[in-house]
């Protein structure tokens, strides 16, 4: 495999579940599946100057994602999201806010960050505030490959903000519902899942899009074709971060130029893995997602 650097671009953040409390972030969960992988990662963020922020940046440090990109803010604590877990393990956030990673400040050092590197990763979380959002715009200029992960999370997001960045994107991923969601609101008559994906791609000029199924696997649209994956039954604890797990490892495999259809199933075997361990970031290897893959062929 060639050296990819890939950026990723958002909040960084501590998910409090009732008896617990874990590193997450979208973005930062991206991250560090990148890095699991062999992928050279550095994320631009901000914290607060507290506890929460120290342990962060030390755990992140530690995981061999760079940080000299995430700022400090003397003022916002750093982020914290309360989690629910239902009966299925499927995950609802309350969102603090104003939080640091809503005032990312544009730097000289970022924009050459992300002029050399080979791709960004970013979500629409982050555009919430003005700071940040803007912050963001100005750096997709500088982007080889822009990389645009949809996390609608209710009341945060409006329809006009998600258009702008999708036109700015070169790759969408997003789950069946806020696809659905997305394409009601742009006034598509379609059903189905592919001619949504045919939609937006219309609406946005986005060539390549990934939409995810849950349980049921994803399906691709990359280079004007189609892949598809079934998903793979796992016994699920809890659903955070499996998606940005599968996001971390498609983008690793496609930019690494191998197959568009191997690329997905080791990216949904990379989600199912995660689904079946407990918080967004668990120690999962490419040989453990092989040996996965192998016994599920």
């Amino acid at each position: 495999m060639k050296e990819l650097r890939i950026i990723c671009f958002g909040e960084v953040l501590w998910d409090v579940f009732p008896n617990h409390q874990k590193i997450g972030g979208a973005p930062l969960n991206v991250a560090l599946r990148l890095r699991s992988l062999g992928v050279k990662t550095t994320i631009i963020s901000k914290v607060g100057e507290d506890d929460l922020g120290s342990s962060l940046l030390e755990f992140v440090n530690q995981s061999g994602v760079g940080i000299q990109n995430i700022q400090i803010d003397t003022e916002l604590k750093t982020g914290t999201v309360k989690v629910v877990l239902d009966k299925n393990g499927s995950a609802s956030y309350d969102i603090e806010f104003p939080r640091a990673w809503d005032t990312i400040e544009i730097t000289d050092a970022d924009k050459e960050l992300v002029e050399s590197s080979d791709a960004i990763v970013f979500g629409s979380l982050i555009a919430r505030n003005t700071t940040s959002k803007n912050t963001l715009i100005s750096l997709l200029e500088y982007a080889k490959y822009k990389i645009f992960d949809v996390n609608l999370r209710p009341p945060h997001y409006n329809i006009d903000v998600l258009v702008e960045l999708m036109k700015k994107a070169d790759f969408l991923k997003l789950n069946d519902d806020e696809l659905n969601e997305i394409c009601k609101k742009l006034g598509s008559i379609h059903e189905s899942i592919e001619n949504n994906i045919r939609f937006i791609s219309e609406a946005t000029n986005t060539q390549s899009i990934c939409v995810t199924k849950g349980k049921h696997g994803a399906l691709l649209f990359y280079e004007n074709k189609w892949y598809k994956n079934s998903g793979y039954q796992v016994k699920v604890v809890d659903t955070v971060g499996a998606g940005d797990s599968f996001l971390g490892s498609l983008i690793s495999e496609l930019l690494n130029g191998h197959h568009p259809q191997e690329s997905l199933n080791f990216a949904s075997a990379s989600g199912a893995l995660v689904a079946k361990n407990k918080g967004a970031n668990p120690s999962i290897s490419r040989d453990d997602i092989n040996e996965f893959l192998n016994s599920h062929s």
